[in-house]
């Protein structure tokens, strides 16, 4: 059995066309060419493919045969992927990135980053987007790394001179236990009785360095890099922590977990910074992703 021949891109964009309007005529007319080139180009691509992809018996319209109907299901998947390369060089030559590694603070409200991320694609379909999420200091850590180009994180002090930092917004960590723990239970809580229970503290994942502890006011605390995990000990009634609040908004409203009133836990703002290095601007599209964050906080 003989091999099949190297069809070009443009016997199967010609193929495509035959199949998409319905007639060699209609084809030629589409691509501007001559009836005759669009049947040479055809037979052409028959030929190398050494298959039939038409029925012309008994038909006033071109008939894809069996073996056709699977060549265009591959034609497509190819042209498809040519136009994806053709749009990506395109944005090279315009200077905008082939893609953005982004990475966010576990602590940023996930409707911030699914608006982001939705808007970022929308506007930039050629650029390809990476995501890491990362709690704390990580964030600040990845991107002087060179492993983000862009970071979205809390915890960052402002003298920060290798990194550039830009205000994108708040959210309000509040302090929370389920119903049943005890400085729920308490009313008025005495001043230090939080520091008498077990508090549970988010921190950074193994590979990366400590940074400064945030609202941490227990002797006893366990520390976990999972927000969620976090989350689950908190309702499970194990300790008491801070949240962001639109975390858990709904276990609030539901009374799976409460606010606690802690004369020295009172929660407070935690300020996101959009932040890049100094040494490595970004680009048009790592800009723009930028400049939605921070529109986001209006």
């Amino acid at each position: 059995m003989s091999e099949p021949g190297f069809p070009t891109i443009d016997q199967l964009k010609v193929f495509l066309t035959v199949v998409e309007t319905g007639s060699f005529t209609a084809a030629a007319k589409r691509l501007n060419r001559a009836v005759s080139a669009i049947s040479y180009a055809i037979a052409t691509l028959e030929h190398q493919l050494g298959i039939g992809l038409f029925d012309r018996e008994g038909a006033r319209t071109p008939v894809l045969t069996k073996a056709g109907a699977t060549v265009l299901e591959k034609a497509s998947v190819v042209a498809v992927g040519v136009d994806d390369l053709r749009a990506s060089v395109r944005s090279l030559l315009g200077g905008i990135e082939a893609e953005v590694t982004l990475v966010v603070d576990v602590m940023l409200p996930s409707a911030r980053l699914v608006d982001a991320a939705q808007a970022f694609e929308a506007t930039f379909p050629t650029v390809k987007l990476r995501l890491h999420v990362e709690a704390l200091s990580a964030v600040a850590q990845l991107v002087r790394a060179g492993e983000a180009m862009v970071g979205i994180g809390g915890g960052i002090h402002a003298t920060e001179t290798d990194l550039e930092l830009i205000h994108v917004g708040d959210v309000d960590l509040i302090p929370v236990a389920a119903p049943r723990h005890p400085l729920a239970l308490a009313g008025p809580v005495p001043a230090s009785a939080a520091r008498r229970h077990r508090q549970l503290i988010l921190t950074v994942r193994t590979p990366f360095s400590e940074g400064p502890d945030i609202g941490v006011f227990a002797a006893e605390g366990w520390r976990m890099a999972d927000l969620g995990a976090k989350h689950a000990l908190l309702l499970a009634g194990v300790g008491w922590g801070n949240m962001p609040e639109p975390y858990v908004r709904d276990d609030l409203a539901a009374g799976r977990l409460v606010r606690l009133e802690l004369p020295e836990a009172t929660g407070g703002l935690y300020a996101f910074q959009a932040m890049y290095r100094t040494d490595t601007p970004p680009g048009p599209a790592a800009a723009w992703l930028i400049q939605h964050f921070a529109d986001q906080k209006g």
